[in-house]
């Protein structure tokens, strides 16, 4: 066995891909053979037997598997994943973090997106960790800000509005609606 034991592990892993639950077959067969070693006449065929009973084991285990389903005279509804909160969320999320100066961005990305610490995060920037942390803290204060500002917003606009439109809509209705006062504030100080 201990001659054999990485051989028959990668024939336990071919048969069951977890490590896991490989190792368990493995351990399993061996206590199964273990105990008929003496009714195997010729021992030089031992790994071939380890082998079958292996995939006798593996086929026991397969056909002693709970299945999760239960008949029902009715069909469940089938659900599909809708996408569009996630693409609505992660564009109004890229749409706010244009807001923050570039400094800020880096930190906020670095420490929640690629979740780094505070002091990786100082030294990828070239910065003190005191730095990164206040950064972080002005960065997220104003993110909030934000939100919150835009929140007023579309519930304002939704209120004059009264179609109840989706939120998505109303956000991109606010950020056009922001945009072109802000070009008519512009104009007028020209």
């Amino acid at each position: 066995m201990r001659n054999r034991q990485d051989a028959l592990l990668r024939s336990a892993r071919r048969l069951i891909p977890d490590p896991i639950e490989a190792q368990d077959l493995l351990q399993t067969a061996l206590v199964r053979t273990y105990g008929r070693w003496d009714g195997i006449a010729d021992k030089s065929l031992a790994d071939a037997y380890l082998r079958r009973v292996m995939i006798n084991t593996r086929t026991e285990w397969w056909r002693a598997r709970k299945l999760d389903e239960v008949p029902t005279e009715q069909l469940p509804e089938a659900s599909v994943e809708d996408g569009t909160e996630q693409h609505a969320d992660r564009a109004l999320l890229m749409d706010i973090l244009s807001v923050l100066a570039p400094k800020q961005r880096s930190v906020v990305v670095l420490r929640h997106w690629e979740q780094m610490t505070t002091e990786e995060t100082a030294e990828a920037l070239g910065m003190s960790t005191g730095t990164v942390k206040s950064t972080l803290h002005r960065a997220l204060a104003r993110l909030r800000q934000e939100l919150e500002s835009r929140d007023l917003d579309a519930r304002a606009l939704g209120r004059q509005d009264g179609e109840g439109k989706p939120a998505a809509t109303v956000r991109k209705h606010t950020r056009v609606r922001r945009g072109r006062q802000e070009r008519g504030q512009e104009r007028c100080a020209a």
